[in-house]
C-alpha cells in the first residue's frame, strides 16, 4: 500500500502549530513542493529553505505563530485534508466550495497544476480538491 504524502505533510505543519514549533521538516516532493509554494504565496507560513541529506531532499518550513502569549493559544493554521487515496473527490470550477466566504483556500490538483480555488474560478476548469486551509 502507498503512503499518503499529502496527509502527512497536513498532519505534520497541523502537529507543529499546535505544539508551537517554529520549523517543520517534511520529504521533498514535487506535489509537496507546489503545495508549499502556495502555502507560502498566500501567507500561511513564513518561509521555505529546500535541504539535502544523504541524497534526499527534505523541505524545512518555518511557521507563522501568534505572538500573545496571554491567555489560551489558538492555532493560526487550520487544515484538512478532502481527496483521499479511498475516496477522491473531483469538483467542475462552479462547485468549488468557499472557505470562510472566501477567508479561506481550497487546493485543487487540475489539468494546469496544483493550484487555488480562486484560480481555478478564474480559469474555468475544475479539477480534485486536495485540501481546505483557513
Amino acid at each position: 500500500m502507498g503512503r499518503d504524502t499529502i496527509s502527512d505533510i497536513i498532519t505534520s505543519i497541523r502537529n507543529a502549530d499546535m505544539n508551537r514549533k517554529g520549523t517543520v521538516r517534511i520529504a521533498s516532493t514535487n506535489i509537496i513542493e507546489n503545495i508549499v509554494k502556495i502555502l507560502l504565496r498566500e501567507g500561511f507560513i513564513e518561509n521555505v529553505r529546500k535541504h539535502q541529506e544523504n541524497n534526499k531532499y527534505f523541505l524545512v518550513l518555518t511557521l507563522r505563530h501568534r505572538r500573545n502569549r496571554k491567555g489560551t493559544y489558538r492555532t493560526i493554521l487550520n487544515l484538512k485534508r478532502i481527496s483521499k487515496p479511498g475516496l477522491r473527490i473531483y469538483c467542475n470550477y462552479q462547485r468549488i466550495p468557499r472557505i470562510l466566504g472566501g477567508m479561506g483556500i481550497v487546493i485543487l490538483s487540475t489539468s494546469r497544476g496544483i493550484i487555488t480555488d480562486r484560480e481555478a474560478r478564474l480559469e474555468g476548469i475544475g479539477g480534485e480538491i486536495l485540501c481546505y486551509i483557513w
